[in-house]
């Protein structure tokens, strides 16, 4: 999960950092960061990713096209 793909996220789904930050039990300060391009635990990324996953997100791998995300189908807005 590259910092753009969370920022990717974060605007599909219509949230603001403090909204991810939430979901994720992180703080906004820490999304900030990791969207900067600040290094990041682990277990912060993963939080951070199963968020915006069980809210509809799915992260695309660089496949030459460079990293994406998109909704699931059934996303609701």
């Amino acid at each position: 999960m590259k910092p753009v793909q969370i920022r990717m996220a974060r605007a599909a789904l219509g949230w603001g950092v403090r909204d991810l930050a939430e979901k994720a039990g992180i703080t906004a300060n820490t999304v900030t960061r990791i969207e900067n391009g600040a290094d990041a635990k682990q277990s912060t990324l993963e939080a951070m990713r199963k968020a915006m996953e069980e809210a509809g997100v799915i992260f695309v791998a660089e496949n030459g096209e460079g990293p994406g995300v998109r909704l699931r189908k059934n996303h609701s807005d």
